[in-house]
């Protein structure tokens, strides 16, 4: 059992879920504007690759958050990307942190995730967000979900699911500066 989320399909390549709150898909408009903080990691059961980590002590870099889960076909395609992200721009400042929130009950195994992070060739942080609570914080309802935030913490870019590689990594660029 899913708990209080059920599985409701995909559309433009995101699994759609419903966490007892009405689902609101965000604008064009509201993704471009950015403004908004990062929300705080919450309630993580273990982080792996790294200590646990706080959003304020990731200020001075860009923050690239990617909610993502083993099982997902959709989060497999984009990781490649991501971890190439990460290997060419983490000595420029990218600080990417791979949230790892379970669809399903085999993926809140720490033994899955760590199979998972060593074929994928993950060497970023990866918290394991178990029980939904960054998943809340960050307002998620995707997999997969990037939110990517400038040097103070201000979230600049959202993008839900597959695609928009080169607009991404173009974001990256230009808040790397």
């Amino acid at each position: 059992m899913l708990g209080r989320r059920e599985f409701l399909g995909f559309s433009g390549g995101a699994a759609l879920t419903y966490a007892s709150r009405k689902l609101i898909l965000p604008t064009e408009a509201a993704m471009a504007s950015g403004g908004d903080t990062l929300p705080e990691f919450q309630g993580i059961n273990q982080w792996l690759n790294s200590a646990p980590l706080k959003i304020a002590n990731l200020k001075g870099n860009v923050v690239l958050v990617q909610f993502w889960t083993l099982a997902c076909i959709n989060c497999q395609r984009t990781l490649p990307s991501v971890v190439q992200w990460h290997q060419k721009y983490a000595n420029k400042g990218l600080k990417v942190i791979g949230i790892h929130t379970p669809e399903f009950p085999f993926e809140r195994d720490v033994n899955n995730v760590k199979k998972a992070i060593k074929k994928h060739q993950i060497t970023y942080p990866v918290p394991l967000d178990n029980e939904f609570k960054t998943w809340e914080a960050y307002n998620n309802q995707y997999w997969p979900h990037l939110f990517l935030a400038d040097r103070q913490g201000i979230r600049r870019y959202d993008h839900i699911g597959e695609g928009a590689y080169d607009q991404t990594e173009q974001m990256i660029r230009k808040l790397l500066g």
